[in-house]
């Protein structure tokens, strides 16, 4: 039997145009401490969906668990930009609270 790891990796691959499957591996990798995988997730989903909203306060979490914390404050702040566009205040205003949390 695959692991969940396994099947997300093979969701990803089957589903290429969905960020929900990127999204689910990225915090599959979080949550089994392999952050720097994690970031690199991140970043794949950030290339290929660029507005997924959820994808930037993971992300400057896990690169502030890393004390990566210019790179979290850039998460941040991207994030924000897309949280805007895509009218989600709710994202917003968690972005911004850790974006104040990080010393920006």
């Amino acid at each position: 039997m695959p692991t969940r790891l396994e099947v997300l990796e093979m969701m990803v691959a089957k589903q290429p145009a969905d960020p929900f499957p990127y999204y689910g591996l990225a915090l599959e990798y979080r949550g089994t401490g392999r952050a720097e995988d994690s970031v690199a997730a991140f970043g794949r989903l950030r290339e290929r969906f660029p507005e997924y909203v959820p994808t930037y306060l993971m992300a400057a979490q896990v690169l502030q668990s890393l004390e990566r914390i210019d790179e979290a404050r850039e998460w941040c702040r991207a994030g924000i930009a897309s949280a805007d566009r895509a009218r989600d205040a709710h994202a917003r205003g968690e972005l911004d609270a850790m974006l104040g949390a990080l010393g920006a």
